[in-house]
């Protein structure tokens, strides 16, 4: 079963695309500007995403850029355009997109691209986990193993989870978590700390070593193993 994302603000493609993917058993999701896209893409799991570049809220390039700059999402991209200026596929492609497709296309090109991305996203995944240190998480389910024992996630510590793993060694800034989670609307700022400690009581306590770091007054990251101090 593949997860796919359509971001593309034209109702006549967006249906066009249901038509032909939903009967091949594709799970599909939409949105029609891209910042609706942005939350849905950093809210859930996809295997990749449909991305048309002349979207209202938020373009394609700026939202490709954040998702791979800002929070480190490596899920497979198709850009779609209208255009066909070799700059704008070199932009493109440059700020992380894997593929590009000029409008009209083969739906049949398309399916074939796609698996082909999600095929190779996949062999960079062993067996759809990621890995930091002695830490595993399964990248589909909120399941998640440190030494061999399982560690108990709720979908939200499970997206943090993520969100860090992909990110590491480097900083995920509060904001960016706070957005993963509620998007545009985030309730205050103690609702984003009492996620961190649930994820820290499960993923470090009772192990020899922390890795999940406080960077103050930016965010999180993981970190090498570090000992707990004795008490």
């Amino acid at each position: 079963m593949t997860r796919l994302l359509i971001i593309e603000d034209n109702p006549e493609l967006v249906a066009n695309l249901y038509s032909f993917f939903e009967p091949l058993g594709y799970v599909l999701d939409d949105a029609r500007d891209g910042a609706t896209g942005l939350r849905l893409a950093t809210q859930n799991d996809y295997d990749a995403i449909l991305l048309d570049l002349m979207l209202p809220r938020l373009d394609g390039m700026t939202l490709c850029q954040k998702l791979r700059q800002e929070f480190q999402n490596p899920v497979p991209i198709i850009m779609l355009t209208a255009r066909d200026p070799v700059d704008d596929r070199v932009q493109g492609l440059a700020l992380g997109a894997d593929d590009y497709l000029i409008k009209p296309f083969s739906l049949r090109e398309l399916d074939a691209r796609i698996q082909a991305l999600v095929r190779r996203a996949q062999g960079r995944q062993v067996q759809g986990t990621l890995a930091w240190e002695d830490l595993q998480v399964d990248t589909r389910a909120p399941q998640a193993w440190r030494q061999g024992q399982a560690i108990s996630l709720t979908p939200s510590t499970h997206k943090l989870l993520l969100c860090l793993m992909r990110a590491a060694p480097a900083v995920v800034r509060k904001q960016e978590m706070e957005y993963l989670l509620w998007g545009d609307d985030p309730p205050d700022s103690g609702a984003l700390r009492t996620h961190i400690h649930e994820l820290r009581q499960h993923a470090d306590r009772n192990f020899p070593s922390t890795l999940i770091e406080t960077v103050h007054g930016v965010g999180w990251r993981l970190s090498k193993p570090q000992k707990v101090s004795a008490q």
